[in-house]
C-alpha cells in the first residue's frame, strides 16, 4: 500500500496519458469504435455522441495527469475517474465477451488495474491521516 501511495505521481502520470489516447475517438470516431467495439454507429447523432465520448475520456486522462501534479485534488481526480473506469468496465461486461476480443478487452483490463491503484492509493492515504490524527 505504502508502495502505491508514494509511487502515485507516476501511476497518475501513466494512467492518464493512457486515458487521453481516447482523444483519437474525438478525431476519428469511426476508425475508434471499429477498434475499440468492432463495429461501428452511423449518422450524425453518432458522430456527435462518439467524439464526446472520446473528448470526455480524454478530459479525464487530462484531470489525472493534473492531479500527478496537484496533490490536494487528487482524492477527487482519483473518485471520479475510478467511478467513470467502473462503469465503462460494468458497461462492456454487461454485454459478455461480445467485446472482449477487441481493444475493449484491453481497456476493461487496464482499467481494471488502474481502478485497483486508484482504490488502495485512497485507502492508504485515509489511514494515513486516521493514524496521524489518532497516533498510536
Amino acid at each position: 500500500m505504502n508502495l502505491v501511495v508514494a509511487r502515485i505521481k507516476w501511476i497518475m502520470l501513466v494512467s492518464g496519458a493512457l486515458t487521453c489516447t481516447m482523444i483519437y475517438a474525438a478525431i476519428a470516431p469511426q476508425s475508434a469504435l471499429m477498434s475499440m467495439f468492432g463495429e461501428t454507429l452511423t449518422g450524425p447523432l453518432a458522430e456527435i455522441v462518439v467524439r464526446n465520448w472520446g473528448a470526455l475520456i480524454a478530459l479525464m486522462g487530462a484531470m489525472l495527469i493534473y492531479g500527478a501534479y496537484n496533490p490536494p485534488n487528487r482524492a477527487l481526480i482519483l473518485t471520479v475517474a475510478g467511478i467513470g473506469k467502473l462503469i465503462f468496465i460494468g458497461l462492456v461486461l454487461s454485454q459478455g465477451s461480445r467485446y472482449l476480443g477487441h481493444q475493449a478487452g484491453i481497456a476493461v483490463m487496464a482499467d481494471l488495474v488502474m481502478v485497483i491503484l486508484f482504490a488502495v492509493y485512497l485507502i492508504g492515504v485515509s489511514r494515513n491521516r486516521a493514524d496521524a490524527v489518532n497516533p498510536k
